[in-house]
């Protein structure tokens, strides 16, 4: 495992984002960052499709499982659940601002009721061996974020949380759209140094905006762990850079030709259980961004990978419309 061990560098979890198939991509790009799925609700892993909803694949590792719910009692039978399935890490979300997760109790309304958390990671705590960690934000609503967080921060940490993450935004629960509230409220990572300061023995991780490895550096000048989110997702070329900048491996030219036969594989794979290649190349869209061939590259895996009978073959005749010798120079 990584947490506690150094530097980490992680792909947030992301709602609709950060599914199996984006992580098994992510994955060909880093060897070493920490991956996160998904929010799952607690309810669903006890009662749904365990497969379908926890299912992954091996070259995963490293990888978290998020959950949300707000029932210490569940949320210990679904981290349970989770070490079962092989994970690394439990994760407790404190920090999605959607409606659902309003009306369900749990997510960044959390940060209202530090006791509850504090006791959820108790139990989750009780019931696993492997890591339990939270993720964050600064406050929400009309919240002081410098008690808000210490308290949080505080309760979650002397129940035994092995690091927490924090989005350094404001959750605004009433007025602002789940969109707006990863764009409007402002960043303030120095609220998050603060936090660090104050506990120097505690992993503390910093999520929010920032958009290159450069950036990511700087704040681990501050901070145990970055974690990159929307800029990973976007940009996933990023990724290719993390391992030789943060992790100490050998810087390298990125090998595309074992990329494009690692995903046209695992697209053969999918869609003989009956799945189809859009499912995959939608999370790829953005890997070329700024190189020649990447616009044909797009247009190909936004419309011919989502026809009907789309096999790997699509992807490879994507992967084509690059100028590979413009890419490893540009890595370079």
């Amino acid at each position: 495992m990584l947490i506690n061990q150094g530097h980490t560098v992680a792909v947030a979890p992301m709602m609709d984002w950060t599914d199996r198939h984006c992580r098994f991509f992510h994955r060909q790009l880093t060897r070493r960052a920490l991956l996160y799925t998904e929010m799952v609700v607690a309810d669903a892993v006890i009662r749904g499709a365990r497969e379908r909803l926890l299912g992954f694949d091996n070259v995963e590792h490293p990888v978290a499982l998020q959950l949300g719910g707000s029932d210490p009692a569940k949320l210990a039978e679904a981290a349970l659940i989770g070490e079962a399935f092989g994970y690394d890490e439990i994760n407790l979300n404190v920090g999605c601002p959607s409606d659902r997760v309003q009306s369900g109790t749990f997510g960044a309304c959390l940060m209202k009721t530090p006791v509850l958390v504090a006791e959820c990671v108790a139990s989750m705590k009780a019931a696993v061996k492997i890591p339990v960690t939270v993720k964050c934000r600064i406050g929400v609503d009309d919240q002081d974020p410098g008690p808000a967080l210490d308290t949080l921060a505080d309760g979650v940490l002397a129940a035994g949380a092995d690091a927490l993450w924090v989005h350094a935004r404001k959750a605004w629960l009433a007025g602002l759209s789940p969109k707006e509230n990863r764009e409007i409220p402002p960043l303030d990572y120095p609220r998050v140094y603060r936090l660090k300061a104050g506990k120097p023995d505690e992993f503390i991780g910093i999520n929010g905006g920032i958009q290159s490895l450069a950036e990511a550096s700087a704040h681990l000048g501050h901070v145990d762990g970055v974690m990159l989110g929307r800029a990973a997702y976007h940009t996933p070329g990023i990724l290719t850079g993390i391992d030789a900048a943060f992790y100490g491996e050998a810087p390298a030219a990125f090998d595309y030709s074992a990329l494009i036969d690692a995903m046209a594989g695992y697209a053969e794979r999918h869609i003989e259980r009956g799945g189809r290649l859009g499912h995959i190349t939608r999370h790829m869209v953005g890997l070329f961004h700024g190189l020649p061939g990447a616009r044909r590259f797009r247009q190909i895996l936004s419309t011919d990978a989502n026809k009907p009978g789309a096999g790997p073959e699509v992807l490879k005749t994507a992967f084509l419309a690059i100028d590979f010798a413009a890419a490893e120079a540009e890595a370079a």
